[in-house]
């Protein structure tokens, strides 16, 4: 278990932040998701993008949209949704003050980008309520009454919801007790709660109990969680090869690459698309 205790430190030093040029996109506003991987999508911000079009396109996301980003990271989604959707009301926001502050730095003119965490949205007046709200492999790390509760709130009536989660699948029943625990410090150490996470029945009962319905879910395991795991694999990244970057950021990659491919070979936790729509 000598890397599970390597990913906890490093998971607890930088939180959510990842060495972007590391796993192969150095732009100024990079990517920072664990990616959608298929043949069509083999470079890292290929898979990045395929993922975030996989989300939007599940609620059919159009430009004249009134559109809410969650945890938009390096601010690679902001520029996407605006370049590809042509989304002309798009508001974001971000925990890390950093990011967010080279957005706003390196956009012509001011967005509407908000430093803080979106469990508060109740601590930003937006100008108006959202017609999608959208949060890209970030939703997880929090307890799902919780984001449901913050999201709920700030979305428009028939407002589309799109996001990543963790699920228990059905095999989880039959794991023993010392299979759980190890899951559970595994996902601790990427800033998951096991016992927060639903299986289906409950995650479909507490969208429903929030004011949502029309509730979708897909489980995405196999081209994220593998996937991923597969590229760094590929990759082999080095630390002799990229000496100009710390150990503990490869640390950090490989490690969470380990994760999933465990994740993905258990099967007892599925990456899944829940999209929804508010009553």
């Amino acid at each position: 278990m000598k890397w599970l205790h390597q990913l906890r430190s490093t998971f607890s030093q930088h939180k959510y932040a990842i060495n972007a040029a590391l796993l192969g996109d150095s732009s100024e506003l990079a990517w920072s998701n664990l990616g959608y991987w298929s043949a069509t999508a083999q470079t890292y911000p290929e898979a990045c993008r395929a993922l975030a079009n996989h989300l939007a396109d599940s609620v059919q996301l159009t430009a004249s949209d009134h559109v809410l980003d969650l945890g938009c990271g390096q601010g690679a989604s902001v520029l996407h949704w605006q370049q590809y959707y042509q989304i002309q009301h798009l508001t974001a926001v971000e925990l890390q003050a950093e990011c967010v502050q080279r957005i706003q730095a390196i956009f012509p003119k001011p967005q509407n980008i908000y430093c803080q965490s979106f469990l508060n949205l109740k601590q930003i007046t937006f100008p108006q309520h959202f017609d999608v709200v959208l949060c890209i492999d970030a939703a997880y790390h929090s307890s799902l009454n919780s984001f449901l509760t913050a999201v709920s709130p700030v979305l428009n009536s028939k407002g589309r919801l799109a996001f990543h989660y963790l699920m228990l699948s059905p095999k989880f029943l039959n794991s023993n007790a010392v299979d759980k625990m190890q899951l559970a410090l595994l996902l601790k150490a990427a800033d998951v709660n096991l016992k927060q996470l639903p299986d289906q029945i409950s995650l479909q009962q507490q969208l429903a109990q929030a004011g949502f319905e029309f509730i979708q879910i897909e489980d995405l395991s196999e081209p994220v969680l593998a996937g991923f795991a597969g590229y760094i694999q590929q990759q082999a990244i080095s630390q002799d090869s990229v000496e100009q970057y710390t150990t503990l950021d490869l640390v950090k990659i490989k490690m969470t690459a380990k994760l999933c491919q465990k994740l993905a070979e258990q099967g007892v936790v599925q990456y899944v698309q829940v999209t929804a729509q508010k009553k």
